[in-house]
């Protein structure tokens, strides 16, 4: 995670579950993200649970105009511990006390030679779990078929922003699944 002014190709998708092989059990990293209100500026910790190691991360993420928010530019700024704690006063712990803050364990596996992340979000918004695919160019984004596990594309979606959210209820949130659910034509089998 070195980002600095690079843009990141991808494409985004609700899914049940966890495809196999992996489990909740699996390698993971912990993101406690706080959005500072009414920017576009986020404080990221990642907690390694495995080697009990943090480190922090203040980013910023902007969608480049046309590219069906396909293309995103990314800021990012590493932060030692004595920054953390001064940035800490705007998206840290006050943040997490008004409910600015999310909660998520991500996973990584390559499928088809692509490679994932799965982000299980904990706490409100419980149950919610996206998957992400990354891509060289925007050309490769617009040409690449989704696995069956993949069947809810949210990537032009802007409901499931993680700034966004955090100001959504369970109940909102289940709304919008089951109306996404419901657009998805049902597979005939032949």
């Amino acid at each position: 995670m070195n980002k600095t002014g690079e843009t990141e190709y991808c494409r985004k998708f609700l899914i049940e579950r966890l495809p196999e092989p992996l489990t909740t059990a699996s390698s993971h990293l912990q993101i406690f993200d706080n959005y500072i209100e009414n920017t576009r500026f986020r404080l990221r910790s990642i907690r390694d649970p495995h080697a009990n190691v943090w480190s922090h991360v203040f980013q910023q993420r902007v969608a480049i105009e046309n590219s069906g928010r396909r293309a995103t530019k990314i800021v990012e700024m590493h932060l030692d511990e004595g920054d953390y704690k001064v940035f800490e006063n705007y998206g840290g712990r006050e943040q997490r006390n008004s409910g600015r803050e999310t909660r998520k364990n991500r996973y990584f596996h390559d499928f088809d030679h692509h490679a994932w992340r799965f982000d299980v979000y904990l706490g409100d918004p419980t149950g919610v779990i996206i998957a992400a695919v990354e891509f060289a160019s925007f050309a490769d984004s617009e040409q690449f078929e989704p696995p069956p596990f993949a069947m809810i594309e949210i990537t032009n979606d802007e409901f499931f922003d993680g700034r966004n959210l955090i100001t959504k209820t369970s109940d909102e949130i289940r709304s919008e699944v089951q109306r996404l659910s419901s657009m998805i034509e049902p597979m005939i089998d032949e």
